[in-house]
């Protein structure tokens, strides 16, 4: 819907492909707050893995795993290195209120949801990172690493892989699941588009 239109065409996107987004400001301060995710966000998935239903469910979120605390989280520190940003600096800047609501989120559908509500959470963050990453794939400037690599992170056929997966096994739990358990995964779902 319109909240989906709006995630995945935002300012910061197109800026962010195009190299001309406020690197000292805009993108300094998402990286520090979306960095923040990244220990959550692996709670959840590592979650998910262990709750899936079978070996080969498990297998591709295993190398999800990796990736992100691998690849993606060694742009994060190259990117803080590029900008100046200090372990100091982002230990003073505090969360923003979105954060939180991630945050809160994620360790909660971890730790208490079902494996249907957490590929509900998961499909939604990677989903939506997958279809802006789409669309500024073929214009994004190649010349400032801290912009390119974040789209190049995002899109591709490696991470359509990984949405694939996540959406397919979100559909197969949602075969299996009654009424009420497709109902929390919707409202999970619903929920994390709205952050």
């Amino acid at each position: 819907g319109d909240q989906w239109t709006r995630i995945v065409t935002h300012r910061f996107t197109m800026e962010l492909a195009a190299g001309t987004i406020d690197r000292t400001g805009v993108l300094t301060r998402y990286l520090v707050q979306d960095h923040r995710f990244l220990d959550a966000f692996v709670i959840l998935l590592a979650s998910m893995v262990a709750s899936a239903r079978c070996l080969e469910d498990r297998i591709e979120g295993c190398q999800f795993l990796a990736v992100l605390t691998g690849k993606e989280n060694t742009y994060f520190e190259r990117a803080f290195v590029e900008l100046s940003v200090t372990e100091e600096d982002r230990r003073a800047t505090p969360n923003a209120n979105v954060t939180n609501r991630f945050l809160n989120l994620m360790t909660t559908v971890a730790k208490d949801g079902s494996l249907g509500e957490r590929l509900a959470v998961l499909c939604v963050c990677e989903w939506t990172y997958l279809c802006w990453g789409r669309l500024v794939q073929a214009q994004t400037e190649r010349k400032d690493f801290c912009c390119f690599e974040w789209v190049d992170l995002h899109c591709g056929d490696y991470f359509e892989g990984v949405v694939e997966y996540l959406r397919r096994l979100l559909d197969q739990e949602g075969a299996r699941l009654d009424e009420d358990g497709r109902e929390a995964c919707r409202q999970r779902f619903l929920e994390t588009v709205q952050l």
